[in-house]
């Protein structure tokens, strides 16, 4: 009977260990899908990177002015991805993120101008490989806190060495002083402590106000430079000015 004892609890001991390890294999294939699942985001950004920085040299060249003031760029980190999963009510599987998350792959892009914006844009999604998923224009129709910004969920192919994927990205484009408001209304939006949130929320709204005239005021001057430039410009200011095209430098 001693026997057969011993022998039912190292047999027992042998299945828990068998499943112990399913289970380690199992959770490690999951590790692994959504390491690879990341990958392809994070290629994404590198590829929408690439085609800001090429369209920026471009008008640059042709144009002697950057539109583009700063490129950002993130990935939406696995805790964030649970939180929105679980929000939606979802089980977190790499086809429900895919399928329901379209911010994981993040780019912000930081203009001088508000006309800049929809240049930059309607360049980015004209390109044949871009597909434009969803479009908000919270320029046009700002938030009613204020907030102002153009959002884009594009959709573009990223090839590996055995395989390609269609990958979803947010581009977020904005000038530098919508950025400015937007940083700082976030640090103050997530403060524990405010005596009074409705008078803090009408200050803000008062403030985007502002930014709103001055980012088309600077606009405006900018365009009325522009134009007595072109005017008065003659044959050998246009040479001088074409010359300097060639000091933009190119990235290798």
């Amino acid at each position: 009977m001693e026997e057969n004892s011993q022998l039912d609890i190292f047999g027992g001991s042998e299945v828990i260990r068998n499943a112990l390890m399913a289970q380690a294999n199992e959770l490690l294939d999951t590790l692994l899908d959504f390491k690879e699942l990341m990958l392809c985001y994070s290629a994404a950004i590198q590829q929408i990177r690439t085609k800001l920085e090429i369209l920026s040299t471009e008008f640059e060249v042709k144009y002697q002015r950057n539109p583009i003031s700063n490129i950002q760029s993130r990935l939406k980190s696995q805790v964030s991805i649970m939180e929105k999963m679980n929000r939606k009510g979802l089980d977190v599987t790499r086809e429900n993120i895919e399928k329901n998350i379209h911010d994981i792959a993040g780019i912000r892009v930081i203009c001088s101008y508000v006309d800049d914006i929809y240049r930059i844009a309607d360049a980015l999604v004209g390109q044949y490989d871009i597909e434009l998923i969803e479009k908000k224009d919270y320029i046009a129709n700002p938030k009613p806190n204020g907030y102002r910004s153009l959002h884009l969920i594009v959709k573009l192919p990223v090839y590996f060495a055995e395989s390609m994927r269609n990958v979803t990205a947010e581009i977020q484009i904005r000038t530098i002083a919508m950025d400015f408001w937007a940083s700082l209304e976030h640090q103050i939006k997530y403060k524990k402590k405010m005596k009074d949130p409705e008078s803090v929320a009408k200050k803000l709204k008062q403030c985007a106000d502002i930014i709103t005239y001055t980012d088309i005021m600077m606009q405006n001057i900018r365009k009325e430079m522009d134009d007595e430039r072109a005017d008065d410009v003659d044959l050998t200011e246009q040479i001088y000015e074409k010359l300097k095209r060639f000091d933009v430098t190119l990235s290798e």
